[in-house]
């Protein structure tokens, strides 16, 4: 069953290379944000038993709010949510969990969907870079529909705790559709693989035959000189 699987699918990706590439990063994509559905709540629910919870954590003022208010990219007042901002601990919760995510899914999508050759310090350093500017995208978005989402879950429906840990993985899903559409065609420039270093393979493999038939061809001659020469002794 599982060799007819595999052969199947490398039929598959033979005759649709593009197609399976993205069919494997989307899976890969809905593992790493299943893992962040499953490690944020818990994150924040660890940091919300201390101090972090009342520590203000409101960095790069960009401008006014609709309500005239100064709008933080990153804006995590001191506070219970939906009262305060979640404060340094949900700031915390999210990055960390994001960086274990992300870390996992580099390996994944490298390895795996992409068959990488290239440097791998050369994709980590741009990986790294799409990864914080990604980061900075959500976070500003972040802004409009985090104390609206949680509101909504926690006091509009009642749902206390409850509505709390729904909004924590709504708010995760949002980040993950945004990392989905944006980083499949930056992998698709970082993990690359060289076609001249398939090429050196194959041409290595290519001069390899011929030494091989050589060696053999060698053995024959020698032994038949050695058989020619045997005849006249006999």
């Amino acid at each position: 069953m599982l060799t007819r699987i595999k052969n199947a699918w490398a039929r598959f990706v033979e005759r649709r290379p593009g197609f399976a590439q993205f069919l494997l990063f989307t899976v890969f994509s809905q593992a790493v944000t299943v893992l962040q559905l499953a490690l944020m709540p818990l994150f924040r629910a660890w940091f919300n038993t201390t101090a972090l919870l009342d520590t203000s954590f409101q960095v790069l003022p960009i401008g006014a709010d609709v309500d005239g208010s100064q709008y933080f990219m990153f804006d995590y007042p001191a506070g219970a949510l939906p009262e305060g901002g979640g404060g340094l601990a949900y700031f915390l919760a999210v990055q960390i969990t994001l960086a274990i995510a992300q870390i996992i899914n580099f390996f994944l999508q490298r390895n795996i969907t992409f068959k990488s050759n290239s440097s791998p310090w050369i994709a980590a350093m741009w990986y790294f870079i799409a990864y914080v500017a990604i980061t900075f995208i959500a976070a500003a978005a972040q802004g409009f529909y985090k104390a609206p989402v949680y509101d909504f879950f926690i006091d509009t429906l009642e749902w206390g705790s409850t509505g709390e840990t729904v909004a924590d993985v709504l708010t995760m899903i949002i980040y993950a559709m945004i990392s989905f559409w944006v980083f499949f065609p930056i992998f698709k420039i970082i993990f690359k693989r060289t076609p001249e270093d398939e090429g050196d393979d194959t041409a290595a493999t290519g001069e390899a035959a011929p030494a091989s038939a050589g060696t053999v061809s060698s053995g024959a001659h020698a032994d038949g000189i050695g058989s020619d020469k045997g005849a006249p002794g006999q």
